[in-house]
């Protein structure tokens, strides 16, 4: 099997540190200020998420589920036989609730999921993993090891951490960034 892949060579910075010279080309005349560096962060966080879905996807041998739907199985296991609400889950998993149901609606007709109503509040449903959803789960776990092995293939413990840290980071700032963009009144962002 012929190893294909869509990503341009790599070079390196006087440090060390890896970069695209074509995104670095194109950013520098898109900017042309010091904010290439930041746009450089922003295309290889872009390219390494889809690396990660890439392998993602190999991991669950084409069965069609999507990174939402793993993550919603995930969380209904943890859930146990209890379950969970569905405003619930779409909380915890950081989604909108009709994107929760999208997930839901379709981990049911999958047969790994399945909705009962709430005992406690009959305006209410829960979601519940079923019997196939922790089978669907098992049978991805090993592959999706070994994925991460590979993708993962070389860093350390201590950059691994980092490098976790780093993405979280990102994730709290775009929380924020409505504040940082809003006009202040010089009519600038802040």
């Amino acid at each position: 099997m012929k190893h294909v892949t869509n990503f341009p060579d790599l070079s390196q910075d006087p440090d060390g540190t890896l970069y695209d010279p074509g995104t670095r080309a194109l950013m520098a005349d898109f900017m042309a200020t010091d904010a290439t560096l930041r746009l450089e962060a922003a295309a290889a966080a872009r390219a390494a998420h889809k690396a990660v879905e890439r392998l993602r996807s190999q991991g669950s041998e084409g069965r069609g589920l999507s990174a939402g739907c793993v993550d919603v199985l995930l969380r209904l296991r943890a859930a146990g036989a209890a379950g969970t609400n569905l405003g619930d889950l779409a909380r915890s998993a950081g989604m909108t609730p009709r994107n929760a149901t999208g997930l839901v609606d379709t981990l049911e007709r999958e047969g790994l999921v399945r909705r009962d109503p709430d005992p406690d509040d009959r305006r209410s449903v829960l979601a519940r993993i079923t019997p196939a959803g922790l089978e669907w789960l098992d049978a991805f776990r090993e592959p999706t090891r070994r994925a991460m092995g590979a993708l993962f293939h070389g860093f350390t413990d201590t950059e691994l951490r980092q490098f976790r840290d780093l993405c979280l980071r990102l994730v709290r700032n775009q929380r924020g960034i409505a504040a940082y963009l809003a006009p202040t009144e010089g009519g600038t962002p802040a």
